[in-house]
């Protein structure tokens, strides 16, 4: 199911930071893990009652401001807005209801888009009667809540993901490959999906960060339909001046979610920056298949060890995609474009690869007769059996004696024994752990 977007905005000063760190904190357990991947308090991937979501935080709208700060938080909000699946509107309980509450109501009237009016700072029972004042906003019931204290926040993300839409785009034809050429700003991937539609189809300039949406695009190869989803650079948040930039990440990582295959498209003048490592990391995390292209290769003097001593670079610093196939080519010259569509084909197809239980456990026992499980504190680890509960990616549930003794090299161990019987190239391959009773 594709993840909705929820913005949260309202004035300067109301709780709205507040309000987004509690629905994103671990501590009502609706974050999920999110090793590998940075997570600017801009924005947090949430999940509430099963439905998954991406969080906005936004500065205070003050239309008041012209210039400056201000201004530009104003414009940052408006573009969240616009965005937004589902907007939160936050006022101040015990302030009451503002001008500047009504300026920010009117507008988002406008955008005719499903708005919350969340009455913020309701920390005592006896304040609830005044997130009542609120009604006049014309907006719906006022929810009062206390992001302080974490009152009223079930129920408001209950209401809120009554709103989400469904799945939408996941409702796309289940025989077509749906491509996302993702990274850095300037790396050339409007330059790619050009190349690869064999028109200019996306707007190329030597500017960083020239698209703005995540654009779609339908060919067919050799028999076979793909869109290609050309997205916005992504780059760190300290280097994001410009607030419509910082909207085209939540663009990028939507884009990601709705597509089967991932292509990290790397400049092979700079090669992995701590910033490609990011935005590989929530590729991976989000399960998809994965394909490493180093663009601009016509620019490397090369010999015959070249892609070699690149292709070990690219491994060392990027460690959790070994099973990412690498491809150097040139957008700009066309060299190796083709192989794209052959990798994206077949990578989508060991994503969405599924094993028979009879010969997933015929690999299971051959590996743990070749190197025995660990110990810990004299008791070993038994797997009984596995199954394969799920595809894109690949997930396993393997039934043991005790999941506290599965060691992560050792199921590292068994990741490798799995890609060298099944493949898997170019997918994750997950594993969940049951005891058996």
């Amino acid at each position: 199911m594709a993840k909705g977007i929820v913005a949260i905005v309202g004035r300067p000063n109301v709780g709205k930071s507040a309000l987004f760190n509690r629905i994103a904190g671990r501590r009502l357990a609706i974050v999920e893990g999110e090793p590998g991947v940075t997570r600017d308090r801009i924005y947090a991937e949430c999940q509430w009652q099963g439905r998954r979501f991406i969080l906005v935080d936004t500065g205070g709208i003050d239309f008041g401001a012209r210039e400056g700060f201000a201004a530009l938080a104003r414009r940052q909000a408006e573009l969240a807005v616009e965005e937004a699946d589902v907007i939160l509107f936050v006022v101040d309980a015990r302030d009451g209801l503002v001008a500047p509450d009504q300026e920010v109501a009117g507008a988002l009237r406008r955008s005719q888009k499903p708005v919350l009016v969340v009455a913020n700072k309701v920390d005592h029972r006896r304040l609830v009667p005044q997130a009542a004042e609120f009604y006049a906003l014309g907006l719906g019931d006022p929810l009062p809540v206390s992001a302080e204290h974490g009152l009223g926040i079930a129920d408001l993300l209950d209401r809120m993901i009554q709103l989400l839409p469904a799945g939408g785009e996941e409702d796309e034809a289940e025989d077509e490959v749906r491509v996302a050429v993702i990274g850095r700003p300037n790396v050339g991937k409007s330059s790619l999906v050009n190349r690869m539609l064999g028109e200019e189809r996306s707007i190329v300039t030597e500017i960083p960060g020239t698209t703005r949406d995540a654009l779609d695009s339908h060919v067919t190869r050799d028999g076979i339909r793909y869109t290609l989803i050309d997205t916005a650079g992504i780059r760190r948040r300290s280097r994001i001046e410009e607030p419509v930039e910082r909207y085209s990440v939540i663009r990028a990582l939507r884009a990601v979610d709705r597509a089967d295959v991932c292509v990290l498209l790397l400049d092979a003048t700079e090669l992995v920056t701590e910033q490609d490592k990011r935005i590989a990391g929530y590729a991976h995390e989000a399960g998809k298949g994965m394909i490493i292209g180093v663009n601009k290769w016509d620019l490397v003097e090369k010999d015959d060890k070249t892609a070699d001593r690149f292709e070990e670079q690219i491994r060392e610093q990027l460690g959790f995609l070994q099973y990412a196939p690498i491809l150097f080519l040139s957008a700009k010259t066309g060299q190796r474009v083709h192989r794209v569509f052959e990798l994206a084909h077949y990578v989508a197809n060991q994503h969405a690869l599924r094993i028979s239980t009879g010969r997933l456990n015929e690999v299971l026992h051959q590996a743990t007769m070749r190197l025995e499980p660990p110990t810990d504190k004299g008791e070993r680890l038994r797997i009984y059996y596995g199954t394969q509960s799920g595809v894109k990616p690949p997930t396993f549930v393997l039934f043991v004696n005790e999941p506290k003794l599965m060691h992560y090299s050792y199921l590292r161990y068994l990741e490798n024994q799995l890609r060298e019987n099944f493949g898997f190239v170019g997918t994750p391959i997950r594993f969940r752990l049951r005891k058996r009773e």
